[in-house]
């Protein structure tokens, strides 16, 4: 399967939909990352934190698609947002995934409490001049913090992934990452598969789209704009996740989806203002 690409606002043209690979570790996690390129996956989301970059590589290295169709993205951990360490944990990401270089990094989380997320964006625009990182960006940065690295190195991320689904539309979020010219991806983009199917009038949108209720959120977010990273192991659900291309949802559903049905499940999984990822 053909997945459409964005073009970013530094040229680099990234796919629609990814492939998330939280937990996805070992020789297990090697294989679903396999059968995911298999299927026709082009975006490959990983962490340093995740301690699956080499599981990761390994599959990319295995499956005898050309480096250059294969959009890699991995995070920097707080606990590296030092200059000279954040540096050193690029390279290092590079290495264990056995690539030359990342299509897209990003600083994990702002860290505001520790306040070196600056430093860490530097170290991101230095060793993409180098070559080591083809795409920079951040996750989970409110305005304030994108606004102050803009300001203080004049360089504007070409993404910022947040958490997004639709209990938390981000309608705020996107408009101004937007207005930056930056692209918003989703982590945790189906909530997690814990009550998709119960959102207000979901099963007379599986009649009427004749999709299953992820299909019909993971277009919600392409729609929007928005890049989902949904993560599958299994093959089946793997393939299932990419067959979003077919069909559009009408204005009317797309939003009905995103007006906040219920209220005890839209707080975001870490206050990007207190949380310290390290």
């Amino acid at each position: 399967m053909d997945v459409p690409t964005y073009e970013l606002n530094d040229g680099n043209l990234i796919p629609q939909i990814g492939l998330g690979t939280y937990s996805l570790n070992g020789y297990e996690g090697r294989d679903a990352v396999a059968n995911a390129i298999r299927a026709g996956y082009r975006l490959i989301d990983t962490a340093f934190n995740y301690e699956n970059e080499g599981a990761v590589g390994a599959a990319i290295r295995s499956i005898g698609i050309p480096r250059e169709q294969i959009f890699v993205t991995s995070k920097l951990p707080g606990r590296h947002h030092r200059y000279d360490l954040a540096v050193k944990s690029i390279e290092e990401s590079i290495a264990r995934l056995g690539l030359e270089y990342l299509d897209l990094h990003l600083i994990h989380w702002p860290n505001p409490k520790t306040g070196l997320y600056v430093e860490a964006w530097q170290a991101l625009i230095d060793c993409q001049k180098r070559g080591l990182i083809r795409s920079i960006g951040v996750s989970n940065f409110l305005p304030e913090h994108l606004e102050r690295i803009i300001s203080e190195t004049g360089v504007t991320p070409a993404v910022n992934q947040i958490q997004r689904h639709p209990y938390i539309p981000q309608d705020a979020q996107l408009q101004f990452d937007a207005g930056l010219g930056i692209r918003t991806e989703a982590w945790s983009p189906l909530y997690r598969a814990r009550g998709l199917e119960t959102l207000p009038g979901m099963a007379a949108l599986e009649e009427k789209y004749g999709k299953s209720a992820v299909q019909i959120v993971l277009r919600w977010h392409i729609q929007s704009g928005v890049i989902p990273i949904p993560k599958a192991a299994n093959p089946v659900r793997q393939q299932a996740n990419l067959h979003v291309f077919d069909f559009e949802l009408d204005a009317e559903d797309m939003a009905a989806l995103g007006a906040n049905p219920d209220p005890a499940k839209t707080v975001v999984e870490g206050n990007p203002n207190t949380h310290e990822e390290m």
